[in-house]
């Protein structure tokens, strides 16, 4: 059964850092592009935050991160990281994973969701003020 995973997740005080991890199984993540997508508040739409393209030479970022968060795969580990430091209050809420094996573009997969057939179910992330 294809799933990804993600973990890392936590409270963190403004100025921290966090780790997030997608962990993939049932399938080898080498094939996919990946991305990683924000909900905040509750209920809204995922919206794209960074995505990376099969071997991780290619990486997109929303303007609101840049600078601040880094997106990596270890597809030897079947697993990609999202590096986030210098966390603010408005980087809260919940951070799930999605792939997707064709894509036009990661930025078109991170802004419009093109392509994307998987998601996990995400990770919930507090950054207190």
């Amino acid at each position: 059964q294809k799933q990804l995973v993600e973990s890392g997740g936590g409270l963190v005080q403004s100025g921290g850092s966090l780790r997030l991890s997608c962990a993939a199984s049932g399938f080898t993540i080498d094939d996919y592009f990946v991305g990683w997508f924000r909900q905040t508040p509750p209920g809204e739409p995922y919206k794209g935050v960074a995505c990376i393209n099969l071997n991780g030479g290619h990486r997109y970022y929303v303007d609101s991160v840049k600078g601040r968060f880094t997106v990596s795969r270890d597809n030897a580990k079947n697993t990609v990281y999202l590096q986030m430091d210098n966390l603010k209050p408005e980087d809260t809420g919940v951070y799930a994973c999605a792939a997707s094996r064709s894509i036009a573009s990661i930025q078109t997969m991170c802004d419009y969701h093109n392509g994307i057939d998987s998601w996990g179910k995400g990770t919930l992330v507090t950054v207190s003020s």
